[in-house]
């Protein structure tokens, strides 16, 4: 390879548009404007690129054809356009959940927490390996996944739903069933965010997050997970935009830290395989340094692959001459080259016999999508995960499962988020669906994640003679302890929730006057937490409380089930919820959940 080609395998970028070589014109203009070239094609030949990256708002993940068809046309670019014909790592962010870039009809399972919840790690092992059987029928060979973090702040607007919980130790087992799961499906994992992303009411989408855990305190709570991973093989650690004084105390992010990356990571944790940054684009990792230095001071500090630098030719040139005036040996950057490409070949993209890998046509590529993605037995595993993830949290005087011969009637209310893939939902409409299914005559009203006294009025006009009140709640938790709109802002990019304007304290006061107005009514409610489980603890008290832990119809039609009683609540607390007026109290205990 030339010092081009060995540079370019370091990269990871995304390219708007949803085909290699003829996007829509408006994914041309936005390539044009924001990347310095048309299509993936293009990409590909201008950066000598190791790794493309998914995203539904960046228009690639319409449909499984269309992403399988995209997938063989980048491949078909690069091996046109590099001289060594690698084949390109195609990635995505499909941790399931809370953040899901492939949609339905391709097969949406439980997130990290809602797993969490089941207790079972044969549930996590088998959700991922669907999760990677899926993935490989699209041609992409790596999910940046499982998430290792422990989120033990409630109000942590970026990690939540996406951790397995609070206890290091059950989320380092989860951790380890989901890379044996995407592992016998052929696919590469990234465990992250190391060193630890789980204590913070810091986004480091926006903002550079500090952690202010002891070295002792990092050692016990945060490590486990990540200390798991290395054991268990994990194909790459993707770092987190945070300072840890603890670790390093010269106020750098930690994807750009050498006694992080290298010291601790590499040195301590004994991994050698590849490192990968968050996004680059990201303002946690952009606060001290500019993009061109970025990129440098990453490779510096043991990273391999650099992922969606803002301005990549900015990066990319500075890698080069950063090479060139002996900032950074050639040597060093084959280091990283060879871990790339030893991680390509784990995953079948380079044959360890040297022969050309094998070439799928197009028809066999098609036969595969149809026959794998959305398959009716992993649709049905993902219904039968969802079961043993619901969390009854509260049923005051056994009002569940509820009857349709005594509440038939029933009124489904409040957030109807957007579904993170843009594919299902929304929730309300799925909740009442679900329930007219089951024999009751259920009716759906949104009131959105911020209702306003015009809202809570209709709400409460349309549960007279109702037999019951379902109402699906977001948020609230972490709305109530933040006071940044920038949140909802970096949620809208994170995930698909919508992004508003709202002070997400409002939007937590109008959700709890919704719930207060509806059980002023006399109609029993019931809440569904269809994000984090706190919600609970700020809500008036109701006659049932639930936790679905996402908002995708899988969690939806499971929590209907319990609620309707065809399915027994099982799932247990993953997090500890703490008292909204009293934090140091504990309202729930991590393993709390009702049955009946």
């Amino acid at each position: 390879m030339s010092l081009e080609e060995k540079v370019g395998q370091l990269f990871v970028m995304h390219v708007y548009g949803h085909t290699a070589t003829d996007p829509d014109q408006s994914d041309v203009d936005t390539n044009l404007r924001e990347l310095g070239v048309r299509d993936a094609a293009e990409l590909i030949a201008r950066y000598r690129l190791g790794g493309v990256i998914y995203f539904g708002w960046a228009h690639n993940t319409r449909s499984p054809h269309q992403i399988a068809a995209l997938s063989r046309g980048i491949q078909e670019a690069a091996a046109k356009a590099l001289p060594s014909a690698v084949p390109v790592l195609i990635s995505v962010d499909q941790e399931h959940g809370a953040v899901a870039r492939v949609g339905a009809p391709a097969t949406l399972l439980p997130g990290a927490m809602a797993l969490g919840a089941s207790g079972s790690h044969e549930l996590a092992r088998e959700a991922a390996r669907i999760a990677g059987t899926e993935l490989r029928a699209l041609g992409i060979r790596q999910d940046h996944a499982p998430d290792a973090d422990v989120n033990v702040d409630p109000a942590n607007p970026v990690i939540g739903v996406r951790s397995f919980g609070a206890d290091p130790e059950a989320v380092a087992g989860f951790v380890t069933a989901q890379i044996e799961g995407y592992r016998s499906a052929g696919i590469a994992t990234a465990a992250k965010h190391f060193p630890g992303h789980g204590d913070t009411t810091d986004d480091s989408h926006t903002e550079l997050p500090y952690i202010h855990h002891t070295r002792e305190e990092w050692d016990r709570f945060d490590a486990p997970p990540f200390r798991a991973a290395v054991a268990a093989g994990v194909d790459s650690v993707m770092t987190a935009h945070i300072v840890v004084p603890a670790l390093d105390p010269s106020g750098d992010p930690a994807t750009l830290s050498y006694p992080i990356v290298t010291g601790i990571l590499r040195e301590e944790l004994g991994y050698d395989g590849v490192v990968a940054t968050d996004s680059l684009a990201m303002r946690g990792v952009r606060t001290k340094y500019g993009d061109d230095r970025v990129a440098v001071l990453a490779l510096k500090a043991g990273v391999d692959q650099l992922l969606n630098p803002p301005r990549p030719q900015v990066a990319w040139e500075a890698v080069l001459q950063a090479v060139r005036d002996g900032e950074l040996t050639e040597e060093r950057v084959e280091e990283s080259v060879l871990r790339v490409l030893r991680m390509k070949a784990r995953v079948g993209l380079l044959p360890e016999d040297g022969t050309a890998p094998e070439e799928i046509t197009a028809a066999a590529m098609d036969a595969t999508v149809d026959a794998v993605v959305g398959a009716p037995a992993h649709l049905a595993a993902a219904d039968r995960i969802a079961e043993a993830t619901t969390t009854l949290l509260e049923n005051d005087g056994g009002l569940l499962p509820l009857s349709p011969r005594t509440h038939r009637d029933v009124l489904v209310v409040g957030a109807d988020p957007r579904s993170p893939s843009g594919t299902t939902g929304p929730p309300t409409t799925v909740l009442a669906d679900a329930l007219t299914g089951l024999g009751f005559t259920a009716t759906a009203l949104s009131t959105g994640t911020a209702p306003d006294a015009a809202a809570v009025e209709k709400a409460v006009a349309a549960a007279r003679g109702k037999h019951a009140v379902l109402v699906a709640t977001y948020n609230v938790a972490t709305h109530a302890a933040t006071a940044r709109d920038n949140t909802q802002a970096a949620n809208a990019a994170l995930d698909g929730s919508p992004a508003t304007a709202q002070d997400p304290a409002a939007a937590a006061d109008g959700q709890i006057a919704l719930v207060a107005a509806l059980k002023a009514t006399g109609v029993p409610v019931i809440t569904l937490a269809v994000r984090n489980p706190y919600d609970v603890a700020r809500l008036p008290a109701v006659d049932a409380a639930l936790a679905a832990y996402c908002w995708t119809d899988v969690e939806l039609r499971a929590a209907a089930r319990v609620i309707a009683g065809r399915a027994a609540p099982r799932g247990r607390l993953p997090v500890p919820v703490r008292r909204a007026d009293d934090p140091a109290q504990v309202l729930y205990p991590i393993g709390h959940g009702l049955t009946y």
